[in-house]
Order: C-alpha cells, then sequence, then structure tokens
C-alpha cells in the first residue's frame, strides 16, 4: 500500500492491482491505524472496477464516516448515476480534496 499523508487527509493506493485484497486489508487497517484521519481511498488504476468490487468499501466507509471522519474513493470507471449515496466516490484526486475539505468546514458548524 502506497501512503501520503498531508495536514487535513492520508490517501492510502493500492500497489498489488486486487482490489479484493485491497478491500479487506483496508477493512483490518483502517479501524486500528487510520481511525483518526479523514481518507482518500485512490481507485484510479481500476479501470474496470465493478459496482460490486466498490461495494466492498461501503460497510468500511460507514463506520468511518460515523466517527466524524471523511472517506472518499477516487474511481472514474462508473457511471455516478448507479452509485449508492452511502458511498462518496469523485472521478479525481483533487475533488476528494475538495470534498473533504467542505465535510470539514461542515464539522466545524455542527452539520
Amino acid at each position: 500500500m502506497i501512503i501520503n499523508t498531508s495536514k487535513t487527509f492520508t490517501v492510502l493506493k493500492d500497489q498489488k492491482d486486487g482490489i479484493e485484497d485491497f478491500a479487506k486489508f483496508l477493512t483490518h487497517t483502517v479501524p486500528t491505524r487510520f481511525k483518526d484521519q479523514n481518507l482518500i481511498i485512490d481507485l484510479l488504476s481500476y479501470t474496470n472496477l465493478s459496482l460490486e468490487q466498490l461495494l466492498m468499501f461501503i460497510e468500511l466507509s460507514n463506520k468511518h464516516r460515523t466517527l466524524n471522519h471523511s472517506f472518499v474513493i477516487v474511481n472514474n470507471a462508473l457511471d455516478p448515476d448507479i452509485l449508492p449515496d452511502e458511498i462518496m466516490v469523485v472521478p479525481t484526486l483533487l475533488e476528494a480534496q475538495d470534498v473533504i475539505e467542505m465535510e470539514e468546514i461542515e464539522r466545524d458548524l455542527g452539520f
């Protein structure tokens, strides 16, 4: 896994090209190692990502968001109209950063 940390978020990227294994790994790693951080999950290298594969991250996303931290997936392979509202997926890393910034402002304002 490739980890890039900034002041307000951490980007996690798979380096082994196995979406199922990466999802399982994150399910065990995020709650302990990254529980207090806003996360961007970079899945841009998965150009043939299916909705079923993306949904492997939904439980982790829901748990992380209940702790008042952002969980944003970056991938542009899927049609945004088929994505469930429960998971935040954006097509670029810049948009993921913008989402985290907006969510931080909302949390600061008490929303």
